[in-house]
């Protein structure tokens, strides 16, 4: 198909963090839900929530009261519950949530459902940052995947979470495996990152001729207030130009029509694919 509508959902935090993680995910599902109907009535084909949607961004702290925010995929009530509003809406659903495989191992992840309510698999964060303010590695194990791309009735879709997009290596590994939409569910804070927040992704479209929807949360999350989560979520073309973009500090839905008859021209007219020499890379491969 030449057209592909997309969506994305940014909003701030429901709820105080003095709550439960169930209290606080009820409410942030309570409060995406108009969005998701909204999303169906304007006929998105491929919806998307920011990094970890159903909590606040918790890894300011180091408090094990977080682990119990994580839940099972696609076997945990968020997923399944996902499922259904995918079927509903004929919509393909990217959701990102803490996801627990046993006891004590978690993921920062994403589960991918087509449009008739399919579970297609999920992907889970790569690159797991450790550093004052962003203490990650306490709350996720990194992801350990084969770059996965899911071919949903609408798009061959991929997944990237929040700091991997500092990442080229896998931004380009996603788009060799066929993706022609890549989705960046986030969570960051004005300061160093807002700079490269519309520089990474707009180059990162651009070096692999592929649609990116990058999503950001909105406010300020006490008590930790590390920062404004600055929004502007947006969309962004193979030609690294920004199509569409959300407010800097409003829970929004941005719907946009994606041409996606762009990735095959910019692909053939760049041929960045065909001009690569791998075998000269190895650098980037001996672990040092």
């Amino acid at each position: 198909m030449s057209m592909l509508r997309g969506g994305l959902i940014q909003m701030s935090l429901k709820g105080s963090t003095e709550q439960s993680p169930d209290e606080i995910r009820q409410a942030m599902i309570d409060a995406h839900q108009p969005y998701i109907e909204e999303a169906g009535r304007q006929g998105v084909q491929v919806l998307c929530f920011q990094e970890v949607f159903t909590q606040p961004y918790f890894c300011p702290s180091q408090d094990r009261k977080w682990y119990d925010a994580a839940e099972e995929i696609p076997n945990g009530p968020t997923t399944q519950l996902m499922c259904e509003l995918a079927k509903k809406h004929k919509m393909v659903i990217v959701v990102p949530i803490y996801e627990q495989e046993i006891t004590g191992v978690y993921y920062n992840a994403a589960a991918v459902i087509d449009a008739d309510g399919t579970y297609l698999g999920k992907y889970r964060k790569t690159h797991i940052p450790q550093v004052a303010g962003f203490w990650e590695k306490f709350f996720f194990k990194p992801g350990v995947s084969d770059w996965p791309v899911f071919d949903t009735q609408y798009c061959k879709l991929g997944v990237y979470i929040c700091y991997d997009r500092h990442f080229p290596e896998g931004w380009r590994a996603l788009a060799l495996n066929g993706a022609e939409y890549i989705v960046n569910p986030s969570a960051t804070v004005a300061g160093l990152s807002e700079h490269l927040w519309k520089l990474e992704q707009p180059a990162s479209a651009v070096a692999n001729g592929c649609y990116i929807g990058a999503i950001n949360r909105v406010g300020r999350e006490m008590p930790w207030d590390i920062g404004e989560f600055y929004g502007q979520s947006y969309f962004v073309n193979p030609r690294g130009v920004i199509e569409k973009e959300a407010s800097r500090d409003q829970d929004e839905l941005i719907v946009h029509d994606m041409d996606m008859s762009m990735v095959r021209e910019v692909r053939n007219t760049w041929q960045f694919f065909r001009d690569r020499r791998p075998s000269t890379y190895t650098r980037l491969t001996d672990g040092n």
